[in-house]
């Protein structure tokens, strides 16, 4: 006969198994999702969700879908929060031959962001850093430089102090934006890595960063071909919407940026896996997750564009406001959340001591994350323009892990996605102490 204890016994196991599997399925289907939001943000049809063929667009549409999917309540007739930025864009040709060897786009070399198309076969002029710490020199060899394109060759920055640096860099951003300078482009030699950006202007002459590695002979011609489209009224849109809560008074804000770099050319795309579309997979998981339960606090999720070419969507959001701000309890805001090997960085957590401490006990006592870093006032993502209105938030960003950034590689076959699990479990425990 099987007695009362062993069948006790058996039952409490199997219901922690049952729990533990349920458990485990749960942040299974969250990490899936998370996967599935990434590639489809990073899919060759989004264009890098910039401004070449509305990838901007796209990505904004791809989320409304997700947010009527899961019920979400909007302000207006639509999710979205239309506006207009200037921006520069490359939807073309983007070629570069030194030497007559052709340079891989991305790879080898980028275009400024601001810079206008060229075309052409141009002779050359070249620079060293110490030719740019002399000035009569270079300004001698600059007023030789019309119709052709200057160089400026790689320099080792340890061997010149500090205010040489800062003498070196000013002269190159010269070189690169001034209308006082005759030549037709610049290309500036570098050993760093090649990071791109966005721009809202369009500057008067091109200029390129190319790696050293990629032209090591002295250059004495170049060839190029670059088309730019500076589109002086781009129509964009943030993405909006709601889950009402039992406390209709109080707000808890949650917003990611969706854009990224986009096309450099036809065929040069920077998929931004990480930067940002883990952070709107976060959003969207969490969209998910209070979907199914109705919260205390009515949860507002924002989807902010064109925080790329400077926070122009949550400017803009912050300057026309779909409901007061006053009203938001505390806001987070997610960027860079596919990594956290080395845990996880909170800007305005030394603003915020208390709620600070409340997050890095939580994680304490789960011991889930290597460390919740605490950091104090930064304007580098979308919470700044609510920050400097007085919205209490935090901005929080994951550590570690690949250096994919503002690049090329920045992609969703490389995302680790290494604490993803934990740090949603993580956001989950301290949103219910807000």
């Amino acid at each position: 006969m099987i007695s009362t204890s062993f069948l006790l016994k058996t039952f409490v196991f199997l219901l922690l198994w049952t729990n533990f599997l349920f458990s485990t399925v749960c942040l299974a289907q969250d990490l899936t999702y998370a996967k599935e939001v990434i590639r489809n943000l990073c899919d060759e049809s989004m264009k890098g969700r910039g401004y070449v063929e509305n990838g901007d667009k796209s990505a904004a549409a791809y989320i409304a879908t997700e947010f009527e999917k899961a019920g979400l309540k909007k302000y207006s007739k639509t999710y979205f929060q239309h506006f207009t930025t200037p921006v520069n864009s490359f939807p073309g040709e983007m070629t570069l031959f030194i030497n007559g060897k052709k340079l891989k786009p991305g790879e080898d070399f980028l275009i400024d962001p601001g810079s206008p198309g060229i075309s052409g076969k141009f002779s050359v002029v070249s620079f060293n850093a110490d030719d740019l710490l002399k000035n009569e020199v270079w300004i001698s060899k600059m007023k030789s430089a019309a119709s052709k394109f200057i160089i400026v060759e790689a320099f080792d920055k340890t061997k010149y102090n500090s205010e040489q640096v800062k003498q070196l860099n000013e002269i190159i951003s010269f070189l690169k934006y001034s209308k006082e300078n005759p030549a037709q482009g610049t290309i500036i030699m570098t050993t760093d890595k090649l990071t791109w950006s966005g721009s809202t202007e369009l500057y008067s002459t091109p200029s390129f960063m190319v790696k050293l590695e990629s032209a090591t002979e002295e250059i004495k011609s170049i060839e190029v071909s670059a088309e730019n489209k500076f589109l002086k009224n781009h129509q964009t849109q943030n993405v909006i919407g709601y889950i009402e809560g039992t406390n209709k008074d109080s707000l808890l804000v949650f917003t990611a940026h969706y854009d990224h770099l986009g096309m450099m050319g036809k065929e040069t795309m920077f998929p931004g896996a990480n930067d940002n579309a883990s952070g709107v997979s976060m959003l969207l998981n969490l969209v998910k997750h209070y979907a199914a339960q109705k919260p205390k606090y009515t949860m507002v999720f924002i989807a902010f564009a064109a925080e790329e070419i400077g926070l122009v969507g949550s400017t803009y959001f912050t300057e026309h406001p779909v409901f007061p701000l006053k009203k938001i309890k505390f806001l987070i805001n997610f960027d860079l959340a596919g990594t956290g090997d080395d845990g996880i960085q909170v800007v305005n957590g030394k603003v915020y001591q208390q709620k600070f401490d409340q997050i890095s006990k939580l994680n304490e006592e789960g011991m889930l994350l290597k460390q919740v870093k605490i950091r104090g006032e930064a304007c580098n993502s979308d919470h700044c323009m609510f920050h400097s209105k007085g919205v209490p938030c935090f901005f929080i960003y994951t550590l570690g892990g690949i250096q994919a950034y503002h690049d090329i590689y920045d992609r969703p076959e490389t995302l680790p996605l290494t604490e993803y699990e934990d740090y949603f479990t993580l956001l989950v425990k301290f949103i219910q102490t807000l």
